[in-house]
């Protein structure tokens, strides 16, 4: 069945996820024509029923691993969700915003079957972002080793990032969320509202900007975030590229940039949940501006670039999921980097957490609230 936003209302639009909701294989359209009138966007769903699903990882054998928040990493093979779980994760602090968050495979894991994890851990009661990595042996994770934590530890519920994007020369690099308190953005004294980079090991290049400073942690490759939950690389260039959530207003979209101060919370385009005022700045001196801004805020959550001949109306194009917003956003820059085009994709559906371009070239996104796998289809 086919179903398109232009044909239907609201009302009805509930009534038929209510009804396709246990139907999975089947497609779901929540959009209209694109722009050129020629297509229709469609959702594929592939699996239901699913718990907060954060990230998702494909396996060369054709699995593709779910990460849950609360603990769990799911498994898809064979056209449907299998009952079995991968085993051996270390203990996920379910807090808040805080679990499971990202899973990555080591750019190598051919080689070395390497799986790296983000999440949430703690000790008497406190904890922050981990970063650890596994070796996977079947359905189990073995040889597990922490990498790094966060620090300071907090029992602050908010804002722990968490993405991980190997580049390509293998660095990895990670988000934390300024944990609650905007002022940590600004300090490199902690890790909190920062991106992080290390080498696949946990050790620390020595050439980041900040090794040897005093006062300032030798794992950050730049500061002055909020809460990056996206992240990814520039098909063509290579540069890391993030989404960030602002307050109320001023989600970013940014160039990841060695050394770079983003300014939260000395300038930002977004205020206080409250209507109070944050800064009256947006810009200044010495920080780095966002190459593109929403106001109001989507809450993005999830981001990649097209490159597959599965959409070819969409090459090169921005592809940013969102929470609050309950949309696809597409994104159509020019050769500078500037928004040309923004397309709403899937409005309304649910809450978009993920989205991924796969090795057989599909989209796959992740939705929370109901909890779906999908694939994107163009017909």
């Amino acid at each position: 069945m086919l179903f398109t936003m232009k044909t239907t209302t609201l009302l009805t639009i509930l009534f038929l996820l209510l009804t396709i909701a246990g139907c999975t294989g089947q497609k779901q359209a929540h959009n209209n024509l694109a722009p050129d009138g020629t297509h229709k966007v469609s959702a594929e769903i592939l699996a239901e029923g699913l718990e907060n699903p954060w990230s998702m990882a494909f396996l060369p054998d054709g699995r593709i691993l779910i990460a849950e928040r609360p603990g769990r990493i799911r498994i898809f093979a064979d056209n449907e969700l299998k009952p079995e779980t991968i085993v051996g994760l270390p203990a996920i602090w379910s807090h808040g915003q805080g679990g499971l968050l990202d899973i990555v495979l080591h750019p190598d894991y051919e080689d070395n079957r390497l799986i790296y994890l983000a999440y949430a851990s703690q000790e008497n009661g406190i904890g922050n972002t981990t970063i650890a990595r596994a070796r996977l042996e079947g359905n189990s994770l073995r040889d597990t080793e922490v990498l790094f934590k966060g620090d300071p530890a907090t029992d602050s519920k908010y804002h722990f990032g968490c993405r991980i994007v190997f580049d390509r020369d293998k660095y990895m690099y990670f988000t934390i969320g300024d944990r609650g308190v905007m002022e940590n953005g600004q300090m490199k004294s902690n890790h909190h509202g920062k991106v992080m980079r290390l080498h696949a090991d946990g050790s620390i290049p020595n050439d980041n900007p900040f090794v040897g400073q005093e006062d300032a942690k030798p794992e950050i490759w730049n500061y002055g975030h909020r809460n990056i939950q996206g992240m990814t690389l520039h098909p063509v260039t290579g540069q890391l590229w993030s989404h960030e959530h602002g307050p109320k207003g001023g989600d970013e979209v940014n160039l990841e940039i060695k050394g770079a101060n983003y300014g939260w919370p000395v300038v930002s385009f977004g205020i206080n949940y409250n209507g109070t005022i944050i800064t009256n700045d947006t810009t200044l001196p010495g920080m780095t501006d966002p190459l593109h801004y929403w106001v109001p805020s989507i809450a993005p959550c999830g981001m990649c670039f097209v490159t597959s001949d599965k959409y070819p109306d969409w090459s090169g194009n921005l592809l940013v999921g969102a929470l609050a917003g309950q949309q696809i956003q597409r994104l159509v820059f020019n050769e500078n980097n500037k928004v040309v085009h923004t397309e709403k994709l899937f409005e309304g559906m649910a809450r978009f957490r993920d989205i991924r371009q796969g090795p057989d070239g599909y989209i796959y996104v992740l939705t929370e609230g109901p909890g779906l796998f999908f694939r994107v289809e163009v017909e």
